[in-house]
Parts: C-alpha cells; structure tokens; sequence
C-alpha cells in the first residue's frame, strides 16, 4: 500500500492489537542465547534481493553512485525480479556441505526492500514477477531441515519517507534525517517490520542490524528495538550495531589482532589496542563474543564482474584465525538473479566442508586457545583439550609452548595418528614432513 499517516497509523493499531494475544516466553539469560553461537562457529551470510538482477552490490550503488546504474533504474529492478530456480533446501545443504552451521540471511537491506511480506510497504517480494515471501519459504526450510536461521534488518530505509525526504537523491540524506518530524513514525515502523520478522517465521537465531555509518546509530533508540527482542524472541542473539551494547560485536571484512575483551573497541581495523593485546589470554568472563563477515571475493552480493575469489586455503586460514580468537567466521554468498549460488562459491565451500569434517573436534564448541600471538601456529580448546593448527607448510619442527602442564600424546586430528613429539617439561616440539599437509592445513590435539 502506498506510505501515507492514515494508512500507517491504522496498521500500526492493528499490529498493536494483535499482539495482545502473543505469549512470550520467559527471559533467558545471555549465558543460554549465547551457547549455541560459541558451539556453531561457522555460518553463512546471503546478500539477495533485485539488485542481483543488474549484478550490482546491495543498495550502494543509490547511495554512492559509481556510474553503473541509476537511483531510478535501480528502483525499477523488481520489476525483472522472478528467482524460478531459488531452492532453500539446496542452500541449506551447501551450507551443511561446508561446515556451516547457521545462515544469516537480509530480510531487508538499506535500499528498504523487503525480501518478506511485511504489511507496511509495497516494496517487497510479494509484488515482483516472483511474489513469494522469501523469507518464509528459508525459514520454513531451515526449520524443516534443523538450520538455525538469523535475520540481517537495515534500519536505515532509502524507501520511507519517514527516514529521509525522498524529493532529494538519496546521494544527498542516506544516512538519515532524525531531525525531521516524520523520524518518530519511521522509528515505529521499524517495530513494525521486526514484529512481523520475531513472531511470522519461527525462531530467529541471530538479528544482524546493520548501519550505512557506525558513527551514526544512536538515533535508532536502540534500546527500544533490543527490548523489542528480548520480549518477543528472548533467545535471539543481537548484534551490536543499534548503537547499545548487545551479545556480540561485528569487525567486518578483517579480524581483530587480539582476543577481544569487554570494555575494548575491537570491531575497527585501526582499534589501537590491539598490538599490546595480541598475546594476551583474557579471563573467560572478560571475553567478548564476537563474530567477522566476510565475502568470498570483493562483493556482498552478486557481482559476475568480480572474479576476486579467495582459496579455498586462504578462507579456511581465515576461519582459523578467527576461532582462534574466540570467534564466528559469517562467510556471504550473493546468489545469481535466478537463486542459484554461483559455482565459483559453490567449490570453495565444499571444499572447506571436506577439512571442516576432518578436524571438527577442534572447531565447534571451541574456543580461543592457551597460547596466542605465534607466528607458525594457532590453538584453540575445547572440553578440556588443546589443539594446534599448523599454518607454515614450508617449517621442518612446531615448538609450542610454553605450556603450564605436561604433553602426554600429540595426534594428527584428522586420522587419529600419534605422531613423535619432544618435550622439555614446558615446550613441545613436533617434527612436520611434507606429508601432513596432503590434506589441507593439519591440526594436532595436543593431550
């Protein structure tokens, strides 16, 4: 329906009184939301929606013009939205096929179109050739196939009128106008939205806001939203870029130097602590929960353009250094126009499905490891053991320690091999042939 404040005060009452009838569970504590985002690890971002069809990244190109398209042509990319091949269930076992363990998918990114049913807005997937609720259609899959699924929600909207004056090019407002009277009823109709996304689709694993600019959030009244989720859905982890503190931080296309702690700015490439930290093994109740995206080449979502693939060797690198540090690796897909994921993507997850499979008792559940800041290794714990993850294919020894208790046996995770070690009561060293990496990167339980 067209935006207007009749319409949007009526649906907003009728929202309001349907939700007298909701029965919302009993508040859990961050410990519980939290256990099984430490035990997943690994999950899989989707960037999707019409701006797949011009093979263009999500919504920057209006915000940021690079001469590829227009405002108005991009506005006009529903129009030739219809993703006949779109399988969840597909994606769902490639995220399974590569050791993923949760997916995010957007529900709505800052251009504001919206990849479900929302009531507020006729820009959605219900009104393109396709006109199907996406997002119905992967949550019921992700239940039906046992995938935690989460929801990415931008609350900047270059399509409401309350967000920003829609007579300038959203070249000139995308950050927002909160000065303006309209700001109140925009904020409302992000309840709106979110109520639909925490009580239509199941569960939500995670919500990921997002932001255009990290300096500009506290006018979102954040708490109000974070509130709003811990009513309606009190199990759901929640992201930290609302401007409040929340379950976990989000660094973006980098990892931090050093485990990070409460108290700390960790999600920033040029956080000035990080160098000092960077051996440093913080108490359990000082860590920060935290959780990278990255892409697998240079875009977000779907760019033919862009043939910048990551190895499969440096991806599973990447998600080596990240749980080594206590982290979650959100590694994004953009799908093709039609809703299959490109094979370049395709290749590389399942080839990272095989080495995940091979060492997953080092992996999930995991969590950073007693030794950090080494050069030619990373460790991670779990349930009391100790790996090592060898990352120099090119070293002849591992020395590791120093250690506050004695090796017994060391094994190569992936075969359940003893292998010969040498101890001095503190450091360990393990000889390495060429041998050990026939199988990717070799990972040692150290026991």
């Amino acid at each position: 329906m067209r935006w207007n404040r009749r319409n949007f005060i009526k649906a907003a009452a009728s929202a309001a009184v349907a939700s007298r009838g909701l029965t919302l569970r009993a508040l859990t504590g961050s410990d519980d939301r939290l256990n099984w985002f430490r035990e997943a690890k690994f999950g899989m971002f989707i960037h999707w929606g019409p701006y797949s069809v011009a093979g263009v990244e999500a919504s920057w190109p209006i915000l940021i013009p690079n001469s590829e398209i227009t405002e108005a042509e991009y506005r006009a990319l529903p129009e030739r939205f219809n993703p006949t091949l779109f399988d969840p269930h597909a994606w769902i076992a490639l995220a399974k096929s590569a050791g993923q363990r949760y997916m995010v998918f957007t529900t709505k990114h800052h251009d504001g179109f919206c990849m479900f049913d929302s009531l507020y807005t006729s820009y959605k997937i219900t009104r393109t050739p396709y006109g199907k609720d996406i997002v119905k259609m992967l949550a019921d899959a992700c239940h039906a196939d046992n995938m935690p699924l989460g929801f990415y929600y931008s609350p900047p909207d270059m399509n409401h009128p309350g967000f920003r004056d829609m007579s300038k090019p959203a070249t000139k407002n995308f950050r927002g106008e909160p000065e303006r009277p309209e700001w109140p009823l925009y904020l409302d109709y992000m309840g709106l939205q979110l109520d639909e996304l925490l009580t239509r689709y199941g569960s939500v694993a995670e919500l990921w806001f997002d932001s255009v600019d990290m300096r500009v959030q506290a006018e979102y009244d954040g708490q109000r939203f974070l509130d709003q989720v811990r009513r309606q859905q009190p199990a759901t982890v929640v992201n930290n870029r609302l401007g409040v503190p929340a379950d976990f931080i989000t660094p973006e296309q980098f990892i931090p130097k050093a485990i990070p702690v409460k108290g700390v700015r960790m999600d920033s490439p040029d956080h000035s602590q990080a160098d000092k930290m960077a051996v440093a093994v913080p108490r359990a109740e000082d860590f920060q929960p935290w959780e990278t995206c990255m892409t697998i080449n240079n875009t977000w979502a779907y760019r033919p353009k862009d043939h910048n693939f990551k190895s499969t060797d440096i991806l599973i690198s990447v998600l080596i250094e990240v749980i080594s540090r206590g982290g979650n690796f959100l590694l994004d897909v953009g799908p093709q126009p039609d809703g299959v994921i490109q094979p370049e993507f395709v290749e590389r997850l399942q080839a990272m499905g095989e080495w995940t499979r091979r060492n997953a008792a080092a992996i999930y559940g995991s969590t950073y490891g007693p030794l950090q800041g080494q050069a030619a290794y990373r460790t991670t714990s779990r349930a009391g053991k100790f790996y090592v993850f060898a990352m120099d294919s090119a070293a002849t020894e591992l020395i590791v320690g120093p250690l506050d208790r004695p090796v017994r046996e060391v094994k190569l995770l992936a075969t359940g091999k003893p292998l010969t070690f040498h101890t001095n009561g503190k450091n360990t060293s393990i000889p390495l042939n060429k041998e050990l990496w026939e199988q990717g990167i070799p990972v040692f339980e150290v026991g």
